[in-house]
Formats: C-alpha cells, structure tokens, sequence
C-alpha cells in the first residue's frame, strides 16, 4: 500500500470523526483493505454506519445492530442493502447465510460474548470467514495515566484509573488473543490467523484525544458534525500526530488485536 493510499485512509476518518477515534478506524480500515471480503456480508454491530460508508466502496449487504438511533443514523448514510434492529446472540437470520461477517470494535462491549460467536458460526456458510478486531489485554496495562500513577508507586490508583478508562470506553472485554482462539474454538469457528496492532504510543495518543474531544462532541450536539471543517489547516496537529502509524501499525506489543477465522468447510 503505498504512501497516497495511506494518506486517503486516514484523511477519510480523521475528517470526519474525532481524531482519537478516527485514528483506531483508520488503522482498522487498512487491515480491511487487504482482506477480500467475499459476499454476501454480515457487519456485526453495524452502529451508525459510519466506518462501513468510508471503508468500503461498495454497500454491505446487511448491517446488524440492536440500537434504533445508530441504525437511523446508518440508514441516512445509505451504506447498507439491508438494515436489520437485532441482538447479535439471537440473530434473526438462517443458517450459511453470509460468506463473511465482519465486526470493528464491537466484540469487546458484549459481556455474553460466547453465545454471539455461536451465532455467528451457525449464520456463516461452510468455509466462510468471520473477520473482526478488539482491543487485547495490553489496552488497560498501557495506558498513559496507568504508567505515570504506577511510575511514582500508585499502584493501586493506576489500576483504578485502568478500570475507570475501561468503563467510559464501555469494554466489557479486554483479553489476550488466546482468550478469544478458545471462545473461537468452543464456537466451532477456526483461527486462521491473528495479529497484534496499534503500540502503547498510538494508545497514548488515542487516550490524550479524550479530553481533546470536547469541542468534537459540542459540535455533535448543536451543529450534527464532529468536525466542523475538515480542511487539511484545521487538523494539522491531529495528522502530524497519527499519520507515522499508518505506515506499519503491526507491533507485537499492540494493544489490539484483529481475527480472522473461519466456520469449517
């Protein structure tokens, strides 16, 4: 992938989205760009549709997502053939019907995990793949506030610190890439293959963009825009700041991690 096709990648979600977020998507949406998705496609936690409308060129073919205001949302962005309201451990769908089902940060935030997995290998076709990303255990061990509060010996306040960011970003998950190959397993489903991504100082800049998205979320509210000009001037520092991961976001010391499996053939 060279250096225009990176450039796209990140522009497209920086200049839409607060950078923190649009930083992780951005990496995301280039792990998806080497990936042939075959159809029909299953987005599992389709939310407002935004990742799927700037990361793929074509319409998914069904978006599924159990919130009615985000799915509205998708639905004005025109991203999906088919918009389905439903919970992803009982998925109003028959069995082998998808090719693929893809799912971007969305895992981490079910507690009852176990019975979505399930449901995803009943609704894959024999030999299709469920490809989705989340964030691993490094995510609450490595970040900024957790190091400074452990570095002067507050232990204790860094892991509360590690919990309270954990809560705010609503993860109800964050494990190691074995955790997640045995839930695979247990639902009939395959690794073929996994890597870890995004390093501590990528996570660092992503935590930093919280407090930093206040004026994003303001915009939200009065004006239905997180950026209220997407001109190159105007995220100067947010692009000089996240443009060098693009390049290489692979790290074995990356606080995510991305899945790709399979149901057997």
């Amino acid at each position: 992938m060279d250096s225009q096709q990176l450039d796209q990648i990140l522009w497209r979600h920086i200049s839409s989205l607060p950078y923190f977020r649009g930083f992780l998507r951005a990496v995301e949406d280039r792990f998806y760009q080497e990936i042939d998705l075959e159809r029909p496609i299953l987005d599992l936690g389709s939310g407002d549709g935004h990742f799927a409308s700037v990361a793929f060129e074509q319409k998914l073919d069904v978006g599924l997502d159990p919130w009615l205001a985000p799915t509205l949302e998708a639905q004005s962005r025109q991203t999906y053939h088919l918009l389905v309201l439903g919970a992803g451990g009982q998925m109003p769908f028959g069995e082998a019907s998808f090719a693929t089902v893809v799912s971007t940060s969305v895992l981490e935030h079910i507690p009852e995990v176990e019975s979505v997995l399930q449901e995803v290998a009943r609704v894959l076709m024999p030999g299709g793949r469920f490809v989705f990303c989340v964030p691993n255990h490094r995510f609450p061990e490595m970040l900024w506030g957790r190091q400074l509060l452990t570095n002067i010996g507050l232990q204790q306040l860094g892991a509360a610190y590690s919990r309270l960011f954990n809560r705010v970003a609503r993860h109800a998950h964050t494990d190691a890439p074995d955790v997640w190959e045995k839930r695979l397993s247990q639902a009939g489903l395959e690794l073929l293959e996994t890597w870890d991504y995004f390093p501590p100082e990528a996570l660092h800049i992503l935590e930093w963009g919280h407090p930093l998205g206040l004026p994003a979320l303001i915009n939200k509210k009065l004006f239905g825009r997180w950026v209220l000009v997407p001109k190159r001037w105007n995220l100067a520092l947010p692009w000089k700041w996240t443009r060098r991961f693009m390049t290489d976001p692979r790290s074995t010391e990356g606080v995510c991690s991305f899945f790709i499996a399979r149901r057997p053939a």
